[in-house]
């Protein structure tokens, strides 16, 4: 992404087109450096001349209950002027690009393992209290919007995921533990991955090329 802040893309992307939402985000000021919205700010945001209204980030000064449900308000009232669109087979918001990343655990947004937000399928956006990996209250895309959207790319860097990496992405054994990763199969849309060597390093059958 960073790419996209330098010549020639700075200048040839239709940076008017681009309307940015957070698959998940902490609840904390969006100063603070665990902030989704300042990483995203200070790498890209700040350096591109995207349309300030057409960053839609959380309300950082309410609870994540409420949070959560302004966003999905937000989400709501722009799929009915179809600036978003929605998905065909569902009533979901069907976002052309949901970027990800993956903890070790094998969670993506903030969708952790064994966590019953997994399970919310009524909801777009939902939170949580009790992250395993602080800070503890979340927003969160839920998996059908997630598996909603046209394309998905999880990118994944470093060693400590590979096993995470394998348990996704390879065919194993059934009593295995099904990661949040491996659930996001969009219905109608494309996944990639992207996974730098060491990350790359315990899937079946690997090859590279240079």
């Amino acid at each position: 992404m960073g790419k996209l802040c330098e010549a020639p893309y700075n200048k040839t992307v239709d940076w008017a087109k681009w309307y940015i939402f957070w698959a998940d985000e902490r609840v904390v000021a969006k100063n603070h450096s665990d902030s989704n919205y300042k990483l995203a700010k200070d790498g890209i945001l700040s350096k591109v001349p995207i349309v300030p209204s057409h960053v839609h980030s959380i309300n950082d000064s309410v609870s994540a209950e409420e949070a959560a449900d302004e966003y999905m308000f937000v989400i709501r009232q722009l799929v009915k002027t179809r600036m978003v669109s929605v998905s065909d087979i569902s009533d979901c918001p069907k976002f052309d690009l949901i970027l990800l990343g993956m903890g070790p655990d094998g969670h993506i947004a903030s969708l952790f393992p064994n966590h019953a937000v997994l399970d919310e399928t009524e909801e777009w956006v939902t939170f949580i209290t009790d992250s395993p990996k602080p800070p503890p209250e979340r927003i969160t895309f839920t998996l059908p919007v997630i598996n909603s959207a046209s394309n998905v790319a999880i990118v994944v860097t470093g060693e400590s995921k590979a096993e995470a990496v394998h348990l996704a992405i390879d065919n194993v054994e059934p009593n295995c533990p099904s990661l949040p990763a491996r659930l996001v199969q969009p219905t109608k849309g494309k996944l990639v991955w992207f996974l730098d060597k060491p990350a790359a390093s315990k899937l079946d059958d690997l090859q590279f090329s240079e």
